[in-house]
């Protein structure tokens, strides 16, 4: 009797086996998503050079947007279960990464076309320079730059060499130094969250106290459709990426410092696992942010897809739109 206790303590804890219903979830938005991303990139395509901070910025988004397409797919055959040894090996070093770097590229650029919205909408000639297509250029090379340079080295840090076997957690085939920077990217990446979370509720803070604020009734259907934009970009940021973010630093601790009760270990990883479900479906919503931020891309789309008279008629209305332009005007 006294060594089964012995024997079940030093069984090892398996938190990862039962990952099949997340797939067809994962399957859902892929789908979806990919639908909508190349329905967006063609009508990005379409139209005229950016002209706009907002176009750039919401193209990277549509760029990250992509990563995370070619991700994916990785990401379901390993939690099916079916991926060979290598598969699993290159999931965890490269796929893994371009995720996150979908994730934190998308919050960062979110929180951009915010703060575009702010400077936009307030009109201060101090800020005329940041709303040069020249300065979202140089920002988004900055952003992206400074993203690739905390992942890659995820990718390029060397791991262990273990036997093969049927489930495998990432921090299992990471050296110290790797597991380490891991933590410390994990750490960072959250602080960047937070302050891009400050940043973005900020701006559509004081986007929408300057709206009400506003008492031209010429401009009121303009109002409640910019409010209308500033919801729908908060509530796609908050369902998206708050709840990972709330579970993700236990997480994180536990894959630091191992938790020795093995259910605490499997709540954590499925509440990691249910949370990055909100995070990826991201995927599925951005091209509903392009549709109601940009003007252009909305055209394109409605022109296309829409009816003949419906077509018209929506073209009518934003040949008017155009030429009575104000300052809550979006993209172009």
């Amino acid at each position: 009797m006294s060594s089964e206790p012995s024997n079940s303590s030093s069984a090892p804890c398996v938190i990862n086996n039962n990952m099949e219903a997340f797939t067809y979830f994962y399957y859902l938005i892929f789908l979806i998503g990919i639908i909508g991303s190349c329905i967006a990139l063609w009508a990005f395509i379409s139209q005229r050079k950016a002209r706009k901070c907002l176009n750039i910025y919401l193209i990277n988004l549509l760029t990250a947007d992509f990563l995370l397409s070619l991700a994916l797919p990785f990401k379901i055959i390993v939690d099916l279960g079916i991926a060979p040894w290598g598969l699993k090996i290159f999931h965890c070093q490269v796929t893994a990464c371009l995720i996150y770097i979908n994730m934190y590229s998308s919050i960062i650029f979110l929180g951009f076309v915010s703060i575009d919205r702010y400077i936009q909408l307030s009109g201060n000639s101090r800020f005329q320079r940041i709303q040069e297509p020249g300065f979202a250029k140089m920002m988004s090379v900055v952003i992206w730059g400074m993203v690739l340079l905390l992942m890659v080295p995820n990718m390029a840090i060397p791991i262990k060499s273990i036997e093969p076997k049927p489930l495998l957690k990432c921090a299992e085939i990471k050296i110290t130094l790797g597991l380490h920077w891991h933590v410390l990217t994990n750490f960072i990446c959250i602080a960047i969250f937070m302050n891009v979370s400050v940043m973005l509720l900020t701006s559509n803070f004081l986007v929408v106290k300057k709206l009400y604020k506003n008492k031209d009734r010429e401009i009121q259907k303009d109002v409640q459709q910019t409010l209308r934009h500033v919801f729908i970009l908060t509530a796609i940021y908050i369902i998206c990426f708050v709840p990972y973010h709330i579970v993700r630093t236990p997480y994180t601790l536990s894959q630091y410092k191992p938790v020795s009760d093995c259910s605490v270990q499997r709540s954590l990883f499925y509440a990691k696992e249910s949370t990055f479900l909100l995070t990826v479906l991201n995927l599925c919503l951005d091209p509903i942010l392009y549709f109601y931020l940009c003007k252009s891309f909305r055209s394109k789309i409605t022109e296309t897809f829409g009816s003949t008279k419906g077509t018209k008629r929506k073209k009518k209305s934003e040949d008017e739109e155009g030429r009575n332009e104000t300052n809550l005007t979006l993209c172009s």
